[in-house]
């Protein structure tokens, strides 16, 4: 178990190395290289989870180096019941992403090795706990998403990169001026452990500009967080960077790169500034029921499959800003309970694995059918059920576990939000309710239109959902249905971990700096 960690962040630059050396024609061994390395990665994300003790909510595999020791610079790796969960959702979604990507024939040199490049930046901001590390893997993954979007992309694939990098690098502006506030707050340092054991104290009661530092660090790394989320008003870029990106692109960024933005406000929002998570839960939980509602007000609107789907990603992350909101819960001053602050937080982390393999399993399908009809739109087809019942019976359980249906993933993670943040914030969570019809309304409108019905005609020779399609999308969909049954496997692993966050929030806020 030696470098595990180090492994999982750099063996896709070792593919990538390997592609560079390998002709420009040889696509199918590009390819196959691609696909071994994201395969050996992945089965490394078993190991760590095999090996992973679920008891202790620290970290663990801990890998540490001096890099820049004038400025208290380190290679800093670790592994908690927070990342874990995603670093095995990036390695899953990595390799099933090669497969989605293996029709691409345009410059496939470059695509995959840039995929490769994705992977990397990915896996190490989950894995960094140097904030400076965290920074330049977060600014690593901006260049290969810009290409993959800009040069494989939909026919506005220009428009759809520059504004994605645009909103991403404010965000990465704003916190990076958070990141310099708090190394010269505390002490020096960017080891994101001495940050959480200093930075409440230090920050108690400083002030910038006349106002409490608390509130302006909490605010300028919650928008950088926020962008990538995306958190209403932050949205606006997701929809159009969907339908313009190649399928698989799709995938990792419904699938993992939002989380990237939960897992941020959770590591070190939370992890950092106990006293603004007492501050900003109202708001946060508040953004949440705008992100349900908009989010699903819009996907009701559409008639592109694919921006449809875009649409329900920011409706089901609000739900996970819901169940964050409920940390307060175990605070002595609300006179609350743990068990609701346990669910919460639970059910937000379970939301963020359960929305990432119901998303790209959504993604797929989208891609499936666009590949066939060469069109996304909902009132162009009409019963394809008929002529695609495999095809038509995966989309429906995907449609459904979308919805939040019992028995599928997506509804015991929403579920434990809701009961999480009740007691805090009934009018919030009743209100979000909403969301759920919205949920069901855009789905079983688009499926009614789509497979229902007489069949279209221009249709009669469409092929059948092929193997390698089912490769891709089975696993997903077993997984969403395993843990729609038996949830405890998944929520063993991350409790102990969710118990250390509520007490380091609890324990250390101390409200005088607010």
């Amino acid at each position: 178990m030696n470098n595990i960690l180090s492994w999982l962040i750099w063996m896709p630059i070792i593919g990538m190395g390997i592609i560079a050396f390998i002709p420009r024609d040889k696509n199918d061994l590009i390819k196959i290289v691609a696909a071994v390395t994201t395969g050996l990665q992945f089965l490394l994300t078993v190991v760590l989870w095999q090996n992973y003790d679920a008891g202790n909510g620290g970290m663990q595999f801990m890998e540490r180096a001096e890099w820049i020791p004038s400025f208290n610079i380190s290679y800093i790796l670790g592994v908690d019941g927070l990342s874990l969960p995603m670093v095995i959702l990036t390695g899953l979604l990595c390799f099933i992403g090669i497969f989605v990507s293996w029709n691409i024939n345009k410059a496939v040199k470059g695509y995959f090795a840039l995929f490769l490049l994705l992977d990397t930046g990915i896996m190490g901001v989950f894995l960094s706990m140097d904030f400076f590390l965290f920074y330049i893997f977060w600014e690593v993954m901006l260049l290969p998403m810009y290409f993959l979007i800009g040069i494989w992309g939909g026919p506005q694939r220009e428009y759809a990169a520059i504004k994605f990098f645009l909103y991403t690098l404010f965000g990465s502006v704003l916190m990076l001026i958070g990141i310099l506030g708090l190394y010269f707050s505390c002490g020096n340092t960017f080891d994101i452990q001495l940050l959480m054991e200093r930075a409440p104290e230090a920050l108690n009661g400083l002030t910038w500009w006349g106002m409490s530092a608390v509130k302006v660090i909490w605010v300028l790394l919650f928008v950088g967080f926020a962008i990538k989320v995306p958190v209403f008003p932050f949205h606006t870029w997701l929809p159009l960077a969907h339908v313009e990106a190649p399928t698989a692109i799709s995938v990792l960024l419904a699938g993992i790169l939002l989380k990237l933005g939960v897992y941020g406000i959770l590591r070190i929002n939370y992890g950092l500034m106990p006293d603004g998570v007492y501050w900003f839960s109202g708001a946060l939980a508040f953004l949440g029921l705008i992100n349900v509602v908009w989010g699903g007000l819009c996907a009701l609107a559409q008639t592109d499959l694919k921006k449809l789907v875009a649409y329900s990603s920011v409706n089901h992350m609000g739900y996970t800003l819901i169940g964050m909101a409920a940390v307060i819960a175990a605070g002595e001053a609300n006179g609350l309970n743990l068990k609701a602050a346990q669910a919460g937080l639970g059910g937000a982390v379970f939301q963020m694995f359960n929305h990432g393999t119901i998303s790209a399993m959504l993604f797929i399908l989208v891609g499936v059918i666009y590949d066939r009809a060469h069109h996304r739109d909902i009132n162009g087809f009409g019963g394809l059920a008929s002529q695609m019942p495999i095809y038509t019976g995966i989309t429906a359980i995907a449609f459904f576990a979308g919805l939040g249906l019992p028995g599928f993933s997506g509804f015991i993670s929403e579920a434990m939000c809701f009961i999480g943040a009740f007691p805090v914030y009934k009018g919030i969570v009743i209100a979000s309710t909403i969301g759920i019809l919205l949920n069901a309304a855009y789905f079983l409108w688009a499926f009614q239109r789509i497979f229902f019905g007489k069949l279209n005609e221009k249709y009669n020779d469409l092929p059948e959902i092929n193997r390698l399609e089912l490769f891709t999308v089975v696993p997903l969909l077993i997984i969403t249905v395993f843990f729609g049954i038996y949830p405890a496997p998944f929520l063993n692993v991350i409790s102990s971990t969710m118990n250390v966050i509520i007490e380091h929030v609890v324990s250390l806020a101390t409200f005088a700096s607010m």
